[in-house]
């Protein structure tokens, strides 16, 4: 037990503006903290997060021998660090600060000010009361391994693997496809600058595969978790190509050769073209290795491929081999960077949008048959034929707050607007004779040039018409032999619309990659409501997770363009690099302690421990605690039936000296 020296508290009252002010007395409150028990000082000040403000709590602490400190404003998330180095920097043990929310759960939530007044004089008698009782905790440190692992390939993942090579650190590159690149590598061109994808994307790819610092793990996952920032140990498990990277030139022998050659759905073709059993995704395909598709395949699926194989016959380099089965791998990083990306909503669940004519397809489809290298050689084509009239439907399963149907999204997908200009653009520049319409709720172009690279789209004949919000759009097709689909809604003036169009293109919802909420608990990262990875924090904090140590990046964390998501990617990439250049981190203090005096080694907090922070010593029969992996959230000392497990800065008796305070016990 740590002896509490006599509380000597300064009391601080943010009116944060008029954010609190507005609502609070801030002035009855200062002058009634100065009367509570412990108080030495008590002021108020328009911004205490400010540097003025951080100097007077500093000057105090000095002048009045303060060894507690309390501020009342807004959210702890929000400053608390910054009022923790300001007590820091006066000498005073930053854990002897305590903090009071009189903005989001107090000023923001009261429309009287006397009640909002009252109500905050009790949240400061709270806090007041247990920042008596708070004992100073010391930081400890922990060593980094210098190595990063980073979890998606695609465009962000690439960007972030080459910034923490670039500064010399052994990098870990995983992506479950056979191939890098992501989506991006599936685009033609990129707005609002028209430039080539693949023009961009390819050499960054070539730059990861030839980078002395990274190792490429394609056609790999991520099996398991363990550690804390500094130390991670990662399991990774390496699904077989059944061809050896080593030997294999990429000629393409093999898949000419394929008895299957045509017959399957080319993925990254979006089922627009068909490849064989043996591939290679496309052409730029990093690392230019052959994949065998085993749940394809004749020889693995029947046990026979005609007398033998003929991949295996043909191939000049003998890099077929059968034989390869997974492999299990272990690495050892110091910070993890998940860019996982996004995949799009599948239009088939919402049939009002008739995806399941010839004639509609997605923007994603749309981008094979106009790239160059596409299954088209970059002619827009539809059933054979170049179409006269085309039509693009925004917000696809995007801006639902009440689905009609699938699994709608309540959330904009922020770069439909501007692809579906990019493609109306690229129509009418490749079919000039087409009539373009695009159908859509708001137009947000809200990005650099974005705003006049839609102009530029209006001016060139696209013609936009405005829907009514809450209309429903439909596309329906007037008997099996007919010649193109109807287009029907209502605009935003009450006037029907029918369309009849030989394209649709449908800008479809993006959300959360398959596999998602499954990796989120293998790294013990937090999801958002709407699936995405959840940051610490969306304005302090917004590349780290609750997790110290794992980064995120691009659209794994929500929808988002190529700049923002490379821009997301070189700042996780600058956070994870940090605590390797340092070498060592300092761990929070506030974490779960066991009274070894009162532990039965009954392991209920153990099973229950969210981080894996908790062990039963097989000599002692008692819990221990990993101080590193412990997070502090208190579910071991709510589940403790002896008492014997707590949480340092929230012991129990802290915790009822708030309550009492609260409702006017004592």
């Amino acid at each position: 037990m740590v002896d509490i020296e006599e509380p000597r508290i300064g009391v601080y009252i943010c009116h944060c503006g008029l954010n609190i002010a507005a609502q609070v007395n801030v002035a009855a409150v200062a002058d009634f903290a100065a009367g509570l028990p412990g108080v030495v000082v008590s002021r108020h000040y328009q911004y205490m997060c400010s540097e003025p403000g951080q100097e007077l709590i500093k000057q105090d602490i000095k002048e009045h021998r303060l060894n507690r400190v309390v501020v009342a404003s807004c959210s702890p998330r929000m400053h608390e660090p910054t009022f923790r180095k300001a007590c820091e920097d006066a000498g005073m043990n930053p854990y002897c600060f305590e903090m009071a929310n009189i903005r989001e759960q107090c000023a923001w939530v009261h429309d009287d000010t006397g009640s909002a007044t009252e109500k905050a004089k009790d949240l400061v008698s709270s806090a007041v009361s247990k920042a008596a009782l708070l004992a100073p905790l010391e930081r400890k440190k922990v060593g980094v391994i210098p190595r990063t692992l980073v979890i998606g390939g695609g465009i962000s993942g690439i960007y972030a693997a080459l910034e923490v090579a670039d500064k010399g650190f052994e990098t870990y590159l995983v992506e479950r496809e056979p191939s890098i690149g992501g989506h991006m590598a599936q685009l033609d061109k990129t707005f609002p600058t028209l430039d080539c994808s693949s023009c961009i994307l390819t050499p960054k790819m070539v730059e990861v595969a030839r980078h002395k610092n990274i190792h490429l793990l394609t056609y790999s996952e991520v099996e398991s978790v363990e550690g804390y920032i500094g130390n991670y140990r990662v399991k990774i498990r390496r699904k077989p190509r059944y061809v050896d990277e080593r030997r294999c030139t990429g000629c393409g022998e093999c898949a000419s050769a394929c008895r299957l050659r045509g017959r399957i759905e080319s993925e990254f073709e979006m089922g627009l073209a068909k490849r064989g059993a043996i591939y290679m995704p496309f052409p730029q395909a990093v690392p230019t290795v052959y994949t065998v598709d085993a749940e394809r395949c004749l020889y693995l699926t029947k046990g026979k491929c005609g007398k033998s194989p003929p991949c295996l016959d043909v191939c000049p380099a003998d890099a077929i081999d059968f034989s390869q089965s997974a492999e299990e791998m272990e690495i050892e990083v110091g910070t993890i960077i998940v860019a996982t990306g996004y995949q799009l909503l599948d239009p088939s669940t919402m049939p009002e949008y008739g995806y399941k004519y010839d004639e509609v397809i997605t923007g994603l489809e749309f981008e094979r048959l106009s790239v160059a290298s596409g299954p088209t050689g970059g002619r827009i084509m539809i059933n054979g034929k170049e179409p006269k009239e085309v039509v693009f439907i925004a917000c696809v399963g995007s801006r639902e707050k009440e689905p009609r149907s699938g699994p709608g999204t309540a959330y904009c997908s922020r770069v439909c607007c501007m692809y579906i200009a990019k493609q109306a653009y690229l129509v009418r520049e490749k079919l000039p004779k087409a009539r373009v319409r695009v159908i859509y709720n708001d137009m947000r172009a809200y990005g650099k040039g974005f705003e006049e690279f839609y102009n530029r789209v209006r001016a060139e004949g696209v013609e936009y018409i405005r829907k009514e919000l809450e209309e429903p759009v439909k596309v329906v097709k007037e008997g099996e032999g007919a010649s193109g689909v109807k287009v029907i809604t209502r605009s935003c003036d009450g006037r029907e619309i029918e369309i009849e169009a030989d394209m649709v293109v449908l800008a479809t919802a993006i959300v959360p990659p398959e596999g998602a909420g499954e990796l989120a608990k293998i790294l013990k990262i937090a999801e958002g409501a709407d699936g995405f990875l959840l940051e610490a924090h969306p304005k302090l904090r917004p590349l780290d997770t609750f997790t110290d140590g794992i980064f995120i990046a691009g659209c794994c964390q929500s929808p988002k363009d190529i700049p923002d998501s490379v821009a997301q990617a070189v700042g996780a990439a600058m956070r994870a690099s940090i605590p390797l250049m340092q070498g060592e981190v300092e761990i929070e203090p506030i974490v779960a302690e066991v009274d070894k005096r009162l532990c039965i080694g009954c392991g209920v907090c153990e099973s229950l421990c969210p981080f894996g922070a908790l062990k039963l010593d097989g000599v002692s029969g008692t819990m221990t605690v990993n101080e590193v992996i412990c997070k502090g959230c208190g579910s071991c000392n709510a589940v403790c039936p002896s008492g014997a497990i707590s949480v340092r800065h929230f012991k129990d008796m802290q915790v009822y000296a708030q309550i009492e305070a609260m409702i006017g016990v004592g």
